[in-house]
């Protein structure tokens, strides 16, 4: 039986890689009524997007991941000048020296200060060999990104779990204050006639009884488990629409007062339902 996931969560793991250097990857998921995923990705790794995804899709159902990569190498292969931006840096300030009357040279450390002017090249490393070493790396933080939310899906079964026993003791309470509010009621009508018409109006059995089905229903799914979100979600409006027509029809004051408090509780519950998966 898969448990209940919510969907949020958070994964991350880093390695120290062979003529690659030291790669950090970083999963956060939040809600989403899809499946979304949004790429940071350092420059030598934007070709492998696909295989990233194809990856979480695997693992995430439905929620919006960001997958985050760096990647610090380990040593510089060499320096990298560029001329033809310094060319213009000095072309533009012997003009203003010019234009301005202001004497004294440009010495090499104030050039090689300009943004731009100086870097240090790295080899860029190659998107074949890098899936290789990555892959196990990713496959690591998408596992704990899973248990995170996991975890937090359990603790949100609890809750819900308990929200339900606690809808199932109102409802239960209704039914029996209805059926004594009624049975008052329709002896103090003398009528036959108009005692028939009063218990046909201010019947709402059938509303209790399609109520107290529902609620069965999601507590059916909660322990059954896996991705149920979007079931629940339905669940959970059809049990918003019984209790909607309970406070209408009734002519209790206190079951009207019932009636909208276990309104509350089932938007409380919504409210929860929309971070399962």
């Amino acid at each position: 039986m898969m448990a209940i996931s919510s969907m949020t969560g958070f994964g991350s793991r880093e390695a120290d890689i062979d003529s690659i250097g030291r790669i950090y990857v970083e999963l956060r998921c939040t809600n989403h009524k899809f499946r979304e995923i949004v790429f940071h990705l350092p420059e030598g790794m934007l070709s492998l997007e696909d295989k990233i995804k194809k990856e979480v899709d695997l693992a995430i159902g439905r929620g919006r991941v960001l997958c985050s990569v760096s990647i610090k190498s380990g040593e510089a292969h060499g320096i990298f000048i560029n001329r033809n931006l310094l060319k213009k840096y000095l072309h533009e300030l012997n003009g203003i020296k010019k234009e301005f009357g202001i004497k004294g040279g440009l010495s090499l450390d104030s050039l090689i200060r300009l943004p731009g002017v100086l870097s240090l090249k790295e080899d860029k490393p190659a998107g074949a060999h890098i899936w290789e070493c990555f892959k196990p790396l990713l496959q690591q933080a998408l596992l704990a990104l899973v248990k995170t939310r996991q975890k937090e899906g359990k603790a949100l079964s609890g809750v819900l779990k308990k929200r339900c026993e606690e809808l199932k003791k109102e409802l239960c309470f209704v039914r029996k204050r209805f059926g004594e509010a009624v049975k008052t009621r329709a002896r103090r009508i003398k009528s036959e006639e108009e005692r028939a018409a009063f218990l046909k109006g201010a019947d709402i059995a059938e509303e209790m009884d399609r109520l107290s089905f529902h609620i069965r229903n999601f507590q059916q799914k909660i322990n059954k488990g896996g991705p149920a979100g979007k079931e629940l979600d339905f669940i959970t409006q059809e049990m918003q629409r019984e209790a909607n027509t309970l406070a209408a029809k009734s002519f209790d004051l206190v079951v009207s007062g019932r009636a909208v408090q276990m309104k509350s509780q089932i938007e409380k519950i919504r409210e929860q339902v929309q971070n399962i998966e």
